[in-house]
């Protein structure tokens, strides 16, 4: 049985005189209020289906919309029910019209899995996107792990739905994106693929199982498609081993000097799997990389599933050091003034990867600037060290500071009002997307999915680790959180906030 959560609107502090006062609300509350405005103004009345996005104006939202989207819209609608936005009849007539429109969409019968780009005002199936290029329809295994994460929630957060979600999330078979025979730069077998196509695609494809998946396999720990390996893993569709098959780093030999730093670590066995327990060190600070050194691929997945609880010596110390560095990166090594970097908006137009380059195993990084001050520590005696990198017009993602919340909420909270008043981040629908600091250039726009991910981690913060413990079921904590538990990262403990102080 899931526990269910009454949700507490307000603090009401009694005082001894019998006078009830109302606590101030948390600036957070009045952010996931303003959030929650742009997701309704992106969601078609006819479909229950959220847009891509929309004008930072709230009209005239995008055309096309994802697995990951839909998604969204699902565990925000759960969210703006536990903090007192909506009532639990709006929140289930929500949830309830999306699963319907859901359950009638074209997808892949045998795996169960959706297909990247729909129409949000029928679901339809998109084979061209509103900039008029043709596209193969693909089914992502990392963007139907988001959505069937959200119908995890749905069926613990409301019960009246939990027969409707269940009914498609128990066609998902994330098994069928598991290749035994994909191998790893260290060895080891048994990766998820990117995804595949269920029709011949142009480029290079792998035909199996009737269709054809993508050559890339996901093969690096921290980054967001472990959702995808979690969901496998806790319904018995892909084996438990395939936690400990990904790279903690790439190898720290010279055939690997292309990456961006030498990593160091022990090599030790788990369940008889060979592990590269591979850190990175940046100004002082040890952590387990992710691709890009952003703050989406670090920390998404831990808003479903308690890392940090379960793997207390993996992620409870790899979550705390990575927003350090972040934190770290914005502040005193780039001296925006400002921290939080993750792919969003292009302040100049577009859409663009963001991070901290130092941070990402990517050699040629992901910037956090529009300069793309380019970070080259070297590789031992395989590669000299560059020039030191210089940094120009800092590009700052308000959703990057939120999925931080649980590791320094002063800080987050510091950043994110600065944001608001000094950069004049801050419309009608919450944060806009994106903000080059220096020009205080603003991509005033909102994309459905960064607004989701503030609306969880806000949901996380002030009402109880809603969403977690909605995702969370007896099996699934069985098959998974031992998982983490087994593995100790080579990431010291007690890397927070605190212990930083400015360095040259």
């Amino acid at each position: 049985m899931r526990r269910l959560f009454v949700p507490i609107i307000a603090l009401i502090l009694i005082l001894t005189s019998g006078t009830a006062v109302t606590a101030a609300p948390s600036p957070l509350t009045t952010y996931a209020r303003d959030t929650w405005k742009s997701m309704v103004a992106m969601t078609d009345p006819r479909t229950g289906l959220v847009a891509d996005n929309i004008p930072g104006d709230l009209h005239n939202p995008s055309a096309y919309t994802s697995p990951t989207n839909i998604g969204g819209y699902l565990w925000s609608a759960v969210v703006a029910r536990d903090l007192g936005i909506i009532t639990d009849a709006e929140a289930r007539r929500r949830a309830g019209q999306t699963l319907d429109t859901l359950a009638t969409m074209r997808h892949h019968t045998a795996s169960g899995m959706y297909y990247n780009w729909y129409d949000p005002r029928d679901g339809a199936v998109l084979t061209k996107l509103p900039d008029g290029s043709a596209v193969t329809p693909f089914l992502s295994s990392v963007d139907n792990g988001w959505l069937a994460a959200a119908l995890r929630v749905v069926e613990g957060a409301i019960p009246q739905l939990r027969a409707k979600a269940d009914r498609i999330l128990a066609a998902m078979n994330f098994g069928f994106y598991y290749n035994p025979d994909a191998t790893t730069a260290a060895g080891n077998k048994g990766l998820i693929a990117g995804g595949f196509w269920d029709t011949p695609p142009a480029g290079c494809s792998l035909p199996r199982a009737g269709v054809w998946f993508t050559c890339n396999h996901y093969d690096i720990t921290v980054t967001e498609p472990r959702i995808a390996t979690y969901l496998g893993i806790g319904a018995g569709q892909i084996p438990a081993s395939a936690y400990y098959t990904t790279m903690r780093t790439l190898p720290d030999n010279c055939d690997y000097s292309w990456q961006e730093m030498q990593p160091q670590g022990p090599t030790t066995t788990i369940n008889g799997i060979t592990v590269y327990e591979g850190s990175y060190r940046y100004r002082g600070i040890t952590f387990v990389p992710s691709w890009g050194g952003d703050m989406f691929e670090a920390l998404m997945p831990d808003l479903f599933v308690p890392e940090e609880q379960w793997g207390p010596t993996s992620w409870g110390r790899n979550h705390p050091a990575t927003v350090a560095a972040q934190i770290e990166h914005g502040l005193n090594d780039a001296k925006y003034g400002y921290w939080g970097f993750s792919p969003a908006s292009n302040p100049f137009g577009g859409y663009s990867v963001w991070g901290v380059d130092a941070m990402g195993m990517d050699t040629n990084g992901y910037p956090s600037d529009v300069q793309s001050g380019s970070y080259d520590a070297g590789f031992g005696t395989c590669r000299p060290a560059g020039p030191p990198a210089v940094y120009g017009d800092g590009v700052i993602t308000p959703h990057a500071s939120f999925l931080a919340l649980p590791y320094a909420k002063g800080p987050v909270l510091d950043n994110l009002a600065k944001i608001k008043t000094q950069l004049g981040g801050y419309g009608p629908g919450g944060f806009y997307d994106a903000i080059a600091v220096k020009s205080h250039t603003v991509a005033r726009r909102y994309l459905a999915l960064d607004q989701a991910m503030i609306m969880g981690a806000i949901g996380n913060e002030l009402a109880d680790n809603d969403i977690k413990r909605a995702f969370v079921t007896p099996q699934f904590e069985h098959a998974i959180r031992p998982l983490l538990a087994r593995e100790t990262f080579n990431v010291p403990a007690g890397q927070h906030l605190p212990q930083l102080k400015d360095r040259p």
